[in-house]
Formats: structure tokens, sequence, C-alpha cells
């Protein structure tokens, strides 16, 4: 948990390693995952490093493997999991795992090619027996269905009695295609091509596709070899399988028991052919996982040695970040991989000074990992910078309560989390790449800490499903009237309370009184408590995120900025905004029942404090116009103090560093100018020109800092911090305001929906009242447990990313990536 409050010390390491040791140290160090490699071959294109071989191999072999992995699933094989670890194979393995999957893979196609041979040829018998069993009736005499391709009817005796003395096609087509091929024959012949079709009952089987297919027997009379010819020709174009039938019944008969016979013997081949490729398949699904892992590994290793460089001792070097505290464990592990490679020189690590920024590196759990997403989203924090994350892990939830705030819709919002969680690794198999289902996943511990934290805050608030909860009695009674419970529960009960004359005196011991409940003035009372509220709670975020700022300068030590930042912003900040959280909670304690109706208006308090107007009507305490005259000038002159304190200072430092470089070359003048003039000219020129080099050096100096550009630069922080902290302080009554929408939204649903059902008494009543319930229920998921629950999550990261970590927080780094063989496993995965 250290490195979550601030990223990882990081190190530029360099390694040296020997070239048959290369292999396994990195594979050891994919396994280990916490080394960023660095690419110190970015001229070379990647097609002429040292093992693009490799790499087109394993691409290869990557191939196949997709290949195999397709023919295991359309086969509704299931695929093995690896169970446990896979190590990286040897390079040795290259060529023994290659030549097993080009074998797998030959034989794979050469059984998928048989078998599409043998359903092709298993369709054309079974198209040739249908023909032979629907074209009976085409040739027996006495059939009058026969029609012309002009869909003329002509009588059976008519035309059979010539029929023998006609050419004749006999074949099977595509059922769609038929009314366009029926068209074109007799366009073509001009209604000279005598067809008769029938529809064959039973779909057929595609022998390429595997989709069933619906086709027709179809035979062709004509007259003519060129009206053949033609006929065949569309027969062509239309795809349409042309088959021999004769005409005599007895040769149609022992043609038909042929293609019987010829058809069981195929049907047995296909059975033995599908068995034989089922327990291909299933061999092969047992080890496919561990193949692609493997090859996946192979690929990674060899992508990352194209990384290194080669010196002429044959050894690779290479450059990495790696956290200062896994050193020791990266040395184990380049140990170990020597090791195992039997080198005999061992492998070394060095450390490198670098200008470069090193990547930032927050090592997080499943648990903190979402809330580190969540600020990685608006930007990742730079090197060594106070990370937002931890304190998220507590106020995100929290923001999000207060506008969520029902113990009912938290309740199940936390149920769901907590369905989630238990189910964590069922769900993951089963939905974890399902893209809207693994946000849901992935945020589970959030849901359900957002469910926990919405049943705190309904509970101060007494929201139930838009009713209140009567633990304790009320504290309230009118005109001596004390409240019962038939009084809290009444249908039509309204009262106004006012705190003059309607308290006891005694406050409620938790939350809030559930008589509010029923209280005409609800609405105005809960907005000015929530309204302050989200005051509080903002403004000490804000103040709590300019402290996180303090951190950040002290550990960069940018001791400037303590003073020329983080005074005059917390000055300002708390002099006006922070100021007016105090007059808040001092009106609560000055101000009790009795003396409510004189209580001073807040806003007025304000406007007449930066007004410096003395109204004595409005003062809470003592001297409170002398503090409030205190409070603005200084705040005010804060202004001037984040303006022009910086620039002034850095042009300061900036001529100091002027002058001494200035110093330094008159110094060297001086020096030359006892011996000028015994120099010959050629030597005199030399030493002019190196002086000229010298000055010219401090005036690219002097040109490196302009004071305008700096005072435009901290002109524009200091408008964007002292306008923010007006805004900031308006954006946080969002909490306010969506607290109360979301209430009225729920109060809505339960008056005008179930009210009404639970107000029928009769039988019909209790019939409507399983619809109504079910009608409020369905709204209430979708509309306050859907469309609400998100937009306050919306604002509540609006809240965080603008509102408080724009007060300490840049994001301008970039992620820590190491090379890590888990990622590439839960990539596949995926």
């Amino acid at each position: 948990m250290g490195s979550l409050f601030r990223s990882e010390e990081m190190t530029l390491a360099q390694l040296f390693l020997q070239s048959e040791a290369a292999y396994a140290c990195v594979a050891e160090l994919g396994e280990l995952g916490l080394v960023q490699f660095r690419d110190l071959n970015p001229e070379v294109n990647a097609f002429q490093r040292k093992f693009v071989n490799e790499v087109r191999r394993c691409d290869e072999m990557e191939r196949k493997l997709r290949y195999i992995e397709k023919e295991v699933n359309s086969s509704g094989i299931k695929i093995h999991d690896a169970g446990e670890h896979v190590p990286a194979p040897a390079p040795r393995e290259l060529i023994d795992l290659e030549a097993k999957l080009d074998k797998l893979e030959s034989e794979l196609r050469e059984v998928n090619s048989n078998q599409e041979a043998l359903n092709r040829n298993y369709l054309e018998l079974q198209e040739q027996m249908n023909i032979l069993r629907n074209t009976q009736s085409f040739f027996n005499i006495g059939d009058h269905q026969a029609t012309f391709v002009d869909d003329q009817p002509i009588v059976g005796q008519t035309v059979i009695s010539g029929i023998h003395a006609l050419g004749c096609l006999s074949g099977v087509i595509n059922r769609d295609r038929l009314p366009a091929f029926e068209q074109m024959l007799w366009r073509v012949s001009r209604g000279n091509i005598f067809l008769r079709y029938s529809d064959i009952e039973h779909p057929l089987q595609d022998p390429t596709t595997g989709d069933d297919v619906y086709k027709c027997v179809f035979v062709l009379f004509f007259q003519g070899e060129q009206l053949g010819i033609r006929a065949r020709k569309i027969c062509e174009g239309f795809r349409a399988s042309l088959y021999p039938c004769p005409e005599d019944i007895e040769e149609r008969k022992e043609l038909t028991t042929g293609i019987q016979t010829r058809i069981q013997d195929l049907q047995m081949v296909l059975n033995q052919t599908h068995d034989h490729r089922q327990r291909l398949l299933v061999e092969t699904a047992t080890t496919l996982h561990v193949w692609f892992i493997k090859v996946n590994k192979m690929k990674a290793i060899y992508h990352t040695l194209n990384l290194f460089n080669l010196d002429a001792q044959r050894c690779l070097i290479a450059e990495c970040w790696c956290p200062v505290d896994d050193l020791d464990a990266i040395q184990l592990a380049l140990r170990h991989g020597t090791e195992t490679s039997g080198a005999s020189v061992p492998s070394i690590l060095n450390r490198v000074d670098s200008p470069l920024q090193p990547p930032t590196c927050n090592k997080t759990n499943k648990f903190t990992s979402v809330f580190q997403d969540i600020i990685d989203a608006y930007g990742v924090a730079s090197y060594r910078e106070v990370n937002p994350a931890p304190y998220a892990i507590i106020t995100f939830p929290f923001l999000f309560a207060i506008m969520f705030g029902d113990a009912g819709h938290g309740l199940l919002m936390a149920l769901f989390g907590l369905w989630l969680l238990v189910n964590e690794r069922k769900l993951i198999q089963a939905y974890g790449n399902d893209e809207v289902f693994g946000i849901l996943l992935g945020g589970r511990y959030i849901i359900f800490l957002m469910g926990i934290f919405s049943i705190y805050t309904g509970l101060i608030y007494n929201d139930v499903f838009s009713k209140s909860l009567k633990f304790f009695d009320s504290s309230w009674n009118v005109s001596g009237m004390k409240f019962t419970d038939s009084d809290l529960y009444a249908a039509d009960a309204s009262y106004f309370l006012r705190p003059q004359n309607t308290t006891n005196g005694i406050p409620y011991p938790y939350g809030m009184d559930p008589i509010w409940q029923l209280a005409g003035n609800k609405i105005s009372w809960l907005n000015s408590y929530k309204m302050k509220m989200s005051i509080i709670i903002g403004i000490s975020q804000m103040v709590f995120g300019v402290i996180l700022s303090v951190f950040n300068y002290v550990h960069f030590k940018k001791y400037s900025s303590l003073l020329f930042d983080f005074i005059p912003q917390i000055i300002f900040l708390l002099f006006i905004f922070a100021y007016m959280v105090v007059l808040i909670v001092v009106k609560w304690f000055l101000y009790d029942a009795e003396r409510s109706q004189t209580a001073p208006s807040l806003i007025i308090t304000i406007i007449n404090m930066f007004l410096l107007t003395n109204d004595e009507s409005l003062m809470m305490y003592q001297h409170q116009y002398k503090v409030q005259i205190v409070l603005v000038v200084l705040a005010v002159l804060c202004i001037p103090w984040m303006l022009f304190a910086r620039p002034v200072y850095q042009l300061l430092l900036h001529r100091a560093r002027l002058n001494k470089r200035l110093s330094t070359v008159s110094i060297s003048c001086r020096g030359r100018d006892d011996d000028a003039e015994i120099i010959i000219n050629d030597d005199a020129l030399q030493t002019d020109t190196e002086m000229g080099d010298v000055i010219s050096d401090v005036s690219v100096v002097e040109e490196n800092f302009q004071f305008g550009e700096a005072l435009i630069y901290q002109g524009i922080h200091t408008i964007e911090y002292c306008l923010g902290c007006i805004s900031h302080t308006a954006s946080y009554l969002r909490l306010w305001a969506l607290s109360l929408a979301h209430a009225e939204l729920s109060e809505v649903l339960w008056s005008m929906v179930l009210k009404n059902g639970l107000s029928q008494s009769s039988l019909l009543g209790c019939v409507m009242l399983f619809g109504v319930f079910a009608f409020w229920a369905v709204m209430t998921v979708c509309i306050l447990l859907l469309m609400e629950a998100l937009s306050a999550f919306l604002h509540t990261l609006r809240l965080h990313w603008v509102e408080f970590q724009s007060k300490f927080y840049s994001g301008e780094g970039h992620p820590f990536k190491p090379f890590s063989f888990q990622d590439l496993t839960a990539e596949h995965q995926e």
C-alpha cells in the first residue's frame, strides 16, 4: 500500500546478457513482470532485426493455432483450460512444436478436404435420387399438370404423345432461383421449352458451408439440338446441377437401386471420417490452450529480444525501467535464467542515471485497481506525484452517496455489489468478455462501497424508498400535541413545522426526525440543510487538495512554490470560503429554536463582507466587522502575491546567474589582455572568435527567460485558481441538487404508482397490486438505480477530476507497462 500514496521509485537499468542466456533471462523477467524494456533500435526497420525470423515462425504457428481453434469451436468441442502455470518453452521446443502444428494442420485440412468431397458426392447422389423419384410422374401418360414456361396449361394427351420425340434435360436448382430461371427459359426459347418441376421436401446440406439449402427438381423438354445447347447454358448460368434421367421405367428402377447402394456405402464412409475428425479435435482440445500460451510467450520473448543491442562480444545489451525496491527480485530472476540456460558468464544489471522521466508505477490489487483506473482515466500521475487514488477510496463513494442518499436503493445496490463479489470467478469466466457487464464486474468493489455509503447517508436523511423510519419518538410537538405513530404514518397528514414554537428542545438522536416527512415546509428545510452541507464538504475537500500540494513541493524540493503558490492559495481559500463554513457552524451553535427568527442571512452577510458594510443586525459575534475587513484585505492581497511574486523571483534569479556567467567571461578576457600585444594576427583572430562564442552563449542564456511570458503564464494560473475557487464551490452544490432530485423522483414513484395500488382494499385491488408493484419495481430499477446512479457517478467523477485534483494533481506522466506474461495470457482469454 505504500506505493499507492506515491508511485514507486523507478530506475533505468542496463542489462548485459550472454547470447545463449538471453532467451531464458527474458523468460524469467516475463514471468516476474517488473521490467519495462526500452527500444534501443528505433531507427532499425522491424524486418531487419536479429530475431525477425523467429517472430515470423511464431506468427505462422499462431495462424495455425487459430485455424485449429476455429475447427474445434465449429465442432462444438470445449477447449480445456491450461489450469496450472505454463512455463515459457525452451528455444529448442520451437522446432518440435512447429512440426507438430504443421502435421496437425495438414491432417485437419486433408480430413476436411476429404469430408467435403464425400459430402459433395453424397449431395449429388441425393439430388439424383430425388430426380428419379420426383420425375416419375413427369413421364406418366395422362398427367394433366404439365405446363409450358409461359404458364399456359396444355392437356396431357396432346403433349405426352410426342414427349419421347423431344430432347430432355433433368436437374436440381435452388428454390429461390426458380422464378428467374423459368423466365429466362421462356425469353430465350420464346416458349418452346417445356418445363416441369417439383419441390424437394427435405432440405439438403451444402458441402462447403454446411448450411441447409432448399432445392427443386426440374425437367426440360425441347426440340432441336440448338435449343438444347441454349437450355444447357442457361442451366449452367443459374448453377443448376444436371443429371441423366432415363425415360424407361426399368432403367430408372435399376439406377435408383444402384444409387441407394452407393448412398449407404458413402454414409458409412462419412460416419467414419466424421468420427476420425472428432477424435482428432477432441485430442487437440486438451492441449490447444497450452500451445497458445507457449507460442505467445515465445513470440513475446523474441519480440523483446529485438529491442536489444548486440555488441562485438556477442553480448546482448538492454535498457529497462524497473522499481528500485524490486531490484533484488530482478537480480534473482537473471541468475535463475542464466543457470537454466547453462551459460558460464553471469548476467549483469547496472543502474544508469538518465535525464528521461521515468514511468509511473502504482502497485495495486483487485480492490484498489478500480480506484486507480478512475484516476488514470483523467491522466496518469507524474513520476512520484501524490496519488489521489487512496483518498478516492473513501471520498468517491461518500460523495456519490450524498447524491444517492436512500437507504432502500443503497441496500439494493450493495446487495448487487455483494452478489458480484461472491460470484466473482464464475461471472468473470462467463461474462468477462462482455463489454457492458464486464464494466460492472470491474467496478464490483466500488459498487458495493457506493451501496454501503448510500445506506449510511439514507439513514441520516431518514429516507427509505421515499418513506421515513421511526427509530425514536419524534422530538416535535405542535401546540402541545405530541406526535404519535398514527400521526407519523397518516396518509393525508401535513404540518408546518416552525422551530420557534414546535420543538421541545431535545434533538432527534440520529438523522432526520420522521415528522419532516409530513411537513409542508419539508423541501425548503431540506434545501437549506443539504445546501449548507454541500458547501461544507466541498470546501473541506478543496482545502485538503491544496494541503496535498505541499507534499509535492517538498518531495520535488520546490520550496519556492511553498512561498509563491501554497501560502497565498491557502490564505485566499481559507479567509473567504472556509470563513463561510465557519459562519455556517457558528450560526448553528449560536441560534437555537427560540432565536432562529433573528438569525442573520448568510448570503447577505457574505455580500456585506465584500462590500465592507457594517450592519449590526447581521453580526453573529463581537468584532465581526473588523475580522471580516482583515480577511478580505488579506485575501485580496494574495492575488498580486500569486501573480507577481514568482515572475519577479525568476527574473532576479536569472539575472544573478547571468551576472555570474558574465563575471566568468570578464575574468577570462582580462587574463588574455596581457598577451594581446605579442600575439600575431591569426592568433588574435582566434582569440576574438573564442570570446565571441562565450558572449554568444551568454546571450542564449539570457534569451531563455522572458519576463513577459512568465508573467502571462503566472497570470493564467492565478486567474484560474481564483475564479476556480468560486466556480468549484458552486459546483459542489450539485451534491444538494442531485440529492433533492433523487428524493423527489422516489417520492413521485411512491405517490403516483405504488400508493394508488396499496389504497385498493377489494379483491380486485389485491390482484392489481401485483401489476402496480411490478411497474413500480421496474421504474425504480430503471430510473433510480440505473439512470440516477449513473448520473450521480458521473457528477462524482467531475468533482474528483476537476474540483479536487486540480488543486495538486497534474497527471502528465506515462504509465509503467512491464513486460509480463500474465498480461499476454489475459489478452488471449479476452
